[in-house]
């Protein structure tokens, strides 16, 4: 059964979250939210920097809606201490695959569920760990020429010919593309009733996906 929510409106103008969210069954607006740069910080790991910037677009949003339920999501990749985001050019985006190239990096997305009246928020951070294959210059060319990399952090796109690049994963695929959907499930389906985490629903499922390493906040 699906849950009962408030109109969803997702905060992101990513078609790769639109067709993600489409899978759990519910319905749900895009209202983009403009004018909130990223906050990039040194001084912050990757899940909490993707939260931030999860709660800036939901909340952007859910200030034009507050009666609402809208779904903010950011995508990071971290190897080591180092954060990847959407690479600026071409150059930048190689210099990307290069460092990824045969190691295992962390793909972090942070989810924020807000509604402003009444008032409620949920926020997760989910992590997938994936491993690269070993790439020369002429398979990350062939890569580059194949996929825009400019919109995709880390500068690749797993959806895309990613078995160019991938080498295996240890969590949620979904997770990789920009939105864990079962841990947002979860939550959604545990909206209507606060302080509880519906962990054994089971959600609506178009394939397979492997769980997801996740962390809950209130």
């Amino acid at each position: 059964m699906k849950p009962r929510l408030p109109p969803i409106l997702l905060a992101s103008a990513s078609p790769r979250r639109r067709s993600l969210l489409r899978e759990l069954g519910v319905r749900f607006t895009v209202v983009r939210a403009v004018r909130v740069p990223e906050v990039h910080s040194e001084h912050l790991t990757a899940r909490e920097l993707s939260l931030v910037n999860a709660r800036r677009k939901a909340r952007a949003v859910a200030a034009r809606f507050p009666g609402h339920l809208v779904i903010g999501a950011d995508t990071l990749v971290s190897l080591g201490t180092r954060l990847f985001g959407k690479p600026g050019s071409l150059r930048e985006a190689r210099r990307m695959l290069e460092t990824l190239s045969g190691r295992t990096h962390l793909v972090v997305t942070g989810v924020c569920l807000m509604r402003l009246r009444p008032y409620r928020c949920r926020q997760f951070a989910a992590v997938t760990a994936v491993s690269f294959r070993k790439l020369n210059r002429a398979a990350i060319n062939d890569y580059l020429a194949a996929v825009n990399p400019l919109d995709k952090a880390g500068a690749y796109a797993i959806q895309e010919h990613g078995t160019q690049l991938v080498r295996s994963l240890a969590g949620s695929y979904s997770n990789v593309i920009g939105l864990p959907l079962d841990p947002l499930w979860r939550v959604l389906a545990a909206w209507n009733a606060p302080g509880r985490l519906l962990r054994s629903r089971a959600r609506p499922r178009a394939s397979p996906s492997p769980s997801s390493k996740t962390l809950i906040d209130s």
